[in-house]
């Protein structure tokens, strides 16, 4: 079941690429408001009709260096059976759009292992169990980002070239859910047989995997975005299957005088850029593998997510 089933959609073209040539979705959602222990608690005085919200404060963060966010209401991320109210003021991740349901809990991971790598979507597990699945640029830190999530650092292997991953890898959690690694695209030095492969059995497997609860779709926040990410979120928007955009790298800080934009920055530019192709803005979080940023965060959506799945 894909959770994004019982949403309306919004069509608008967004490029001609050579990898994937589509029109670009995004979702309308219902509202709510409920709370968290791994959430900021916005303070504002009044509503006004564009009000923001802090993501994250320098109070509540785990990491003093994470950068304080605004948010308007507008370009929050609700999940679904849920509701905003317009006297309260809703509870959101840190570093992130994304507010808190009450699907979330039983969060934390304290199990996982390595199952099977697949070549194709038949091959993958068959228990039912749902799954996400971590997919973006070659180099992006998909690995990296894995092992951060379950705290091991050698569960996906990772790699100083790009592309290595070239198979559909599952790792179950707790014995109940899958993590699943997903080959890198824009790799221009892998064979263009195997890019072509690679391409056709991911495509393949996001549009008839049952169990896929959510795809997270990486970009390196350390760099100004790039067109390549901005048609593959188009093509997952065009067959309705839900997304999140995972920022990684965010610990990473360019030096100014050298033309380099900090990770938020650079955040903000790519929601502008997705700004004008969709209706409302995707689920985001700011994420880094070396700091942790984001760690707890992306466990708790993703169990929101899960727990609506499994009701639903």
């Amino acid at each position: 079941m894909l959770i994004a089933h019982y949403l309306p959609r919004l069509s608008i073209p967004i490029s001609h690429s050579p990898f994937f040539q589509t029109q670009i979705f995004f979702f309308t959602e219902p509202k709510f408001l409920v709370s968290s222990t791994l959430i900021s608690t916005p303070k504002i005085s009044h509503f006004s009709s564009t009000p923001t919200i802090p993501s994250l404060t320098h109070q509540e963060s785990s990491n003093s260096e994470e950068p304080h966010l605004q948010i308007s209401l507008e370009k929050l991320f609700v999940p679904p059976d849920t509701e905003i109210s317009a006297t309260d003021v809703p509870r959101i991740l840190r570093g992130s759009n994304i507010v808190v349901s009450k699907y979330a809990r039983d969060a934390q991971i304290n199990q996982a292992e390595f199952i099977k790598s697949s070549v194709d979507t038949e091959s993958c597990p068959s228990d039912g169990a749902p799954e996400f699945a971590l997919v973006g640029r070659s180099n992006v830190g998909k690995s990296s980002l894995l092992n951060s999530l379950v705290r091991r650092k050698k569960l996906a292997l990772t790699s100083k070239k790009p592309g290595k991953t070239q198979c559909i890898n599952h790792f179950r959690i707790n014995d109940s859910w899958y993590l699943v690694d997903l080959p890198g695209f824009g790799y221009a030095s892998a064979p263009k047989e195997l890019r072509t492969d690679w391409a056709k059995f991911t495509k393949d497997y996001f549009l008839n995997r049952s169990t896929l609860v959510s795809v997270f779709l990486l970009i390196d926040a350390s760099i100004p975005a790039k067109k390549i990410d901005l048609e593959y979120a188009s093509w997952l928007g065009q067959n309705q299957i839900p997304m999140t955009l995972v920022f990684t790298k965010c610990d990473k800080r360019k030096k100014k005088k050298n033309g380099g934009k900090p990770p938020e920055e650079n955040v903000q530019d790519f929601q502008e850029l997705i700004q004008e192709f969709f209706q409302a803005a995707p689920p985001w979080i700011m994420t880094s593998s070396v700091t942790n940023q984001g760690r707890d965060e992306i466990l708790l959506h993703m169990a929101q997510l899960r727990n609506y799945w499994l009701k639903h």
